[in-house]
């Protein structure tokens, strides 16, 4: 941590709080997050030709990762109930390492960031993947859930170095 940072959500007494964000700005921020579901190349082929039997794995995949962002403030204790203006979730294919990319950005016009909203789409899609397919292979990894640009709020722009 940097000199003079302190962690928001404690108080000088050391007690979880959570933050009042009445004073800041509305701005419009977006937070873009990733991460990586490795698998058998034979679930990954079955979700490339379409033929796992619980049906679109993907296409609930993102419905989950959309529900998950609208949801945060339940899951976590300390973060604010937002009302979200946009959850975009796209996937992206290794076929050389039989994995697939989960991607979320989550945007809102508020006075707190949508940093964990993204994190958690990201993290329930490939949980979702794992779950409709767990039947054929339980070896798969859910790996690399990172922060890949935040923007708006007093912090500003953040974009995560290219070689991390």
């Amino acid at each position: 941590m940097a000199e003079g940072q302190q962690f928001t959500h404690f108080d000088a007494a050391g007690n979880a709080r959570m933050v009042d964000v009445s004073e800041k700005n509305e701005t419009n921020r977006q937070a873009i997050a990733a991460g990586l579901i490795a698998l058998s190349p034979l679930v990954y082929g079955m979700i490339r030709q379409g033929t796992v039997k619980k049906g679109d794995v993907l296409g609930v995949a993102r419905i989950a990762g959309i529900m998950a962002a609208k949801k945060v403030d339940q899951l976590i204790p300390l973060c604010h109930p937002l009302a979200i203006t946009g959850v975009d979730i796209t996937f992206s294919f290794n076929d050389e390492q039989c994995t697939i990319g989960v991607e979320a950005t989550v945007s809102i016009t508020g006075r707190t960031g949508v940093e964990m909203e993204a994190l958690t789409a990201v993290s329930v899609a490939a949980l979702t993947i794992y779950d409709m397919c767990k039947a054929v292979d339980k070896t798969m990894v859910i790996s690399g859930i990172r922060l890949l640009r935040k923007s708006g709020g007093g912090s500003g722009l953040f974009v995560r170095p290219s070689a991390v």
